[in-house]
């Protein structure tokens, strides 16, 4: 396509997209595709996910073009969540990366945030924009959300670049502040803000913004210096192809280069000094590739110098007219994929489409590249009639060839029962499957074209299950075709009102274990749940899901009040029963000495558990409720043993609840050094030391009167109710025990045998 003559910039339209000349890239440039992998991409277009559809596009914007260029690709947001540098460059800038870049983009899973003017700062950076002109495609769904300014980044890149251009494609933008920031970016750039709202005019706008990179701009105007004697021009020899067909592409050669910045062009025959037509900058080549222009005649091809636009050298070619052919089937039924061929290829980004009957040169409606392939698949329109398929020049958007076909209207059927209710999940079938992406959906009786409700893709099968909608009402069974969104069978079903009871006990303890019931279950993924009285809808409180049963077990909630038992549907969290129930206050008991000591085994006894995870748990007199030190869960016994802390201090027993870890009972006990003596009542006065093999005196005082009471002498670590030696108590006066005539720690102890108590316990050192 020749959109650059004598100066002025030519308009160019892919499936209403409009792109202006003036953003189009020289054909030296290196080029970055930088590509949005934030997690906003898994957003739904039609039931697709963005991520997805892009990917189905992107050969839309690698066009020929990338076998001449230096072409990399960037993203961001596709590694980490929250992180701000996700930004890696997939592949650097080289030539003939099409295939690399197509296999990475296809690799690519949407994860983190938008970061995309660092994104767009780094891919210039890397193209060494400040000393090579360098062309950056965004491809973005939304705004930045790394708190950076893409405006004046733009600005900046702008001024301090050789060259800088951006060209921008917004996907399934949020709103007019999402379009405001990434439009500037080309804005400030001289570049193009293209937006797209579907798969089709995505794929437009990346075939849009690949002619403009493909095509070369025309070069500055020259000024014209005071008139001076000239000196002799140069002579440069020009060979091509005496014909070339309209908008092919075919070698030129020269010799020799005078300047690296001088232009290989071609123009009519005749034209005008200063006129570039298509053209390529010499560099350090001696042969480069002009593309043919879309009418046909005589033209020159020319070796223009830079630095005065005269022409130093020139050979004539004829451009000839193509033999071209293009055949499909002469009807499809709308939405349908068929097959096209054709002969005769001009270029391999050259277009088949499928376009109504009469339509504007340069109309596209759903087509593909040639590339190098001799047939390919096309969609059929959603609405019935007489369209044409083309083959399409690239070169200047001209129809090579055509042939008539008819969309007609497919035979389809949508069956499913007459009535369901709420929630309930059902069986739909259908005939007559048009592609494998259209859908089967319930949605509101007289809902608008395009409205999913609850939907299934139809893939390869006839019949699927859907799930009904909370509300009751008359709804739609739908076939809904893919391309267009259009509504090919219809089939009325009623949603009606569940008829669905739960019970349970009026009353129970905060935090225990309840059985509830129910009956009418809707589906298996509906729950049973306690929530405060008066919860909004959508509250699950404690919950389980109904499953295929018909009662469960759950935990009150651990503060006493009014709650209600809800069955909850689980398709729009509806409530279809409730019943209210009062959570009451436990009352629980501890039991255990007030005194132990370091290193010893704290006794616990408790009464009426709540429930079987409940916690015993000892903590530091004045730490939070909820604070877990040395702790046991109280199963379904009444008793248990804790270690003792290593730490001197008043410690404070708790029963906690396992439902909100609240504390229903306390108990202080005070924890000793590991030598203390205890007194539980007794006590005992005797020596802290005595020497071997000696007589020691022990004086006691009790307040039991059990009929089997001894004072033991044993070591410091031997269980209670072992010891040494031992001596029976039997009047008010000292008793004397033999030390032995081992060294070392013992423990003299007052034991109550008949209770099998321990009433006081004191250290003595025996050296």
């Amino acid at each position: 396509m020749d959109w650059f003559r004598s100066g002025i910039a030519a308009l160019v339209t892919v499936g209403g997209l409009a792109l202006g000349a003036h953003a189009q890239a020289q054909s030296d440039e290196n080029v970055m595709i930088v590509f949005d992998g934030s997690n906003s991409m898994w957003g739904q277009i039609d039931g697709v996910a963005k991520i997805e559809i892009a990917r189905g596009v992107m050969e839309n914007l690698l066009g020929g073009w990338t076998d001449e260029r230096s072409v990399g690709l960037m993203a961001y947001g596709h590694r980490q969540r929250g992180d701000c540098t996700d930004i890696e460059t997939l592949i650097a800038p080289a030539a003939g990366t099409r295939g690399d870049i197509l296999s990475q983009i296809n690799g690519i899973t949407p994860t983190g945030k938008t970061p995309l003017t660092d994104a767009v700062e780094q891919a210039a950076r890397a193209m060494s924009y400040e000393d090579t002109p360098a062309t950056v495609i965004l491809i973005s769904d939304g705004l930045e959300s790394c708190e950076r300014d893409p405006c004046a980044l733009a600005e900046a890149l702008e001024k301090g670049g050789v060259g800088f251009t951006a060209h921008v494609v917004g996907f399934g933008l949020g709103g007019d502040a999402d379009t405001a920031s990434l439009s500037c970016i080309a804005e400030k750039t001289g570049g193009e803000f293209l937006s797209a709202a579907n798969a089709e005019e995505l794929g437009n706008a990346l075939s849009a913004v690949s002619v403009a990179v493909a095509e070369t701009p025309e070069p500055e105007p020259v000024v014209e210096p005071e008139p001076e004697p000239e000196p002799a021009k140069p002579e440069v020899a020009v060979s091509g192809p005496e014909t070339a067909i309209k908008g092919s592409m075919f070698d030129v050669s020269w010799d020799p280069t005078i300047a690296k910045d001088d232009y290989i062009a071609i123009v009519p025959m005749g034209a005008d000094e200063g006129t570039y037509g298509n053209y390529q900058l010499v560099r350090d080549y001696s042969t480069v590739q002009l593309r043919a222009p879309a009418d046909v005649g005589l033209y020159e091809l020319r070796y223009i110098q830079r630095a005065d636009g005269a022409t130093l050298g020139r050979a004539t070619i004829e451009v000839t007219e193509p033999e071209v052919t293009v055949s499909g089937p002469d009807s499809v039924i709308t939405g349908a994929d068929f097959k096209v061929t054709w002969t005769g290829t001009v270029a391999n980004d050259d277009y088949i489409a499928i376009v109504p009957m009469g339509a504007d040169e340069g109309t596209y409606g759903n087509y593909q590249l040639v590339r190098d392939f001799s047939e390919t698949t096309l969609k059929a329109q959603a609405e019935t009639g007489m369209y044409e398929l083309r083959y399409i020049l690239r070169e200047g958007g001209k129809t090579l060839a055509t042939q008539m076909i008819e969309v007609t209207e497919p035979e389809v059927t949508v069956s499913g029962p007459e009535r369901v209710v709420t929630g309930e999940d059902f069986t739909a079938s259908w005939t007559g499957t048009v592609a494998e992406n259209d859908y089967i959906a319930i949605v509101p009786v007289g809902s608008e074209e395009g409205t999913y409700g609850n939907y299934q893709l139809v893939r390869d099968k006839s019949e699927i299950t859907l799930k009904a909608q909370a509300d009751p009402g008359m709804y739609e069974l739908r076939y809904i075709l893919r391309e267009g969104g259009k509504t090919l069978a219809t089939q009325m079903i009623e949603v009606a009102e569940p008829e669905v009871t739960v019970s349970g006990p009026e009353t129970a303890l905060a935090g225990a274990v309840v059985r509830l019931s129910w009956t009418g279950a809707v589906a298996e993924n509906d729950y049973i749940a306690i929530v405060p009285a008066g919860a909004d809808e959508g509250t699950y409180g404690t919950y389980q899901m109904v499953r295929d049963k018909t009662e469960h077990d759950l935990v009150m909630p651990g503060d006493t009040g009014l709650y209600e038992i809800r069955y909850i549907l689980r398709e729009g969290a509806k409530t279809l029963a409730s019943q209210m129930i009062e959570a009451t206050e436990p009352s629980v008991t501890l039991t255990a000495p007030e005194q132990v000591r370091i290193g010893d085994e704290l006794s616990v006894g408790w009464s009426d558990a709540v429930n079987a995870l409940d916690y015993i748990n000892l903590a530091p007199m004045g730490s939070d409720d909820e604070s877990f030190a040395t702790y046991k869960q109280v199963r379904d016994k009444g008793s248990t043993k804790l270690n003792v802390p290593e730490t001197e201090g008043m410690y404070e027993l708790r029963y906690m609840l396992k439902a909100n870890n609240r504390v229903i009972a306390r108990k202080t006990i005070e924890v000793l050094g590991a030598d203390a003596a205890l007194n539980t009542g007794a006590s005992l006065s005797a020596p802290e030391t005595g020497v071997a093999g000696s007589v020691i005196e022990v004086g006691f005082a009790v307040d039991a009167d059990s009929a089997d009471q001894r004072i033991t002498l044993a070591k410091a670590d031997q269980a209670i109710f072992t010891w040494v030696t031992a001596v029976k108590v039997k009047d008010a006066g000292p008793v004397q025990i033999t030390l032995p005539d081992a060294p070392g720690v013992y423990e003299l102890r007052y034991l109550d045998l008949s209770n099998q108590a321990v009433l006081a316990r004191q250290t003595i050192t025996v050296e």
